[in-house]
């Protein structure tokens, strides 16, 4: 990318890593939702967009929760 493209192609690689970045974190946040049948957080997960913050929330934090508490 040099100074001479439009910022129109700037944009749509911007776009593009935003996108490579957000799907794997938003298809694994889905999965673990469905596996642990939190249906809450997997409709929140599918409508929100947060370029995966909300996604690795859920997976380092909340879908972790339950699980300490039961091994206490």
């Amino acid at each position: 990318m040099g100074f001479n493209e439009t910022p129109s192609t700037w944009l749509l690689w911007v776009i593009l890593i935003l996108a490579i970045w957000s799907v794997p974190w938003k298809g694994y946040a889905l999965w673990t939702a469905a596996k642990k049948n939190h249906k809450g957080w997997f409709v929140a997960l599918m409508i929100i967009n947060t370029l995966a913050i909300l996604e690795i929330l859920y997976i380092y934090i909340f879908s972790r929760e339950k699980e300490k508490a039961e091994s206490k």
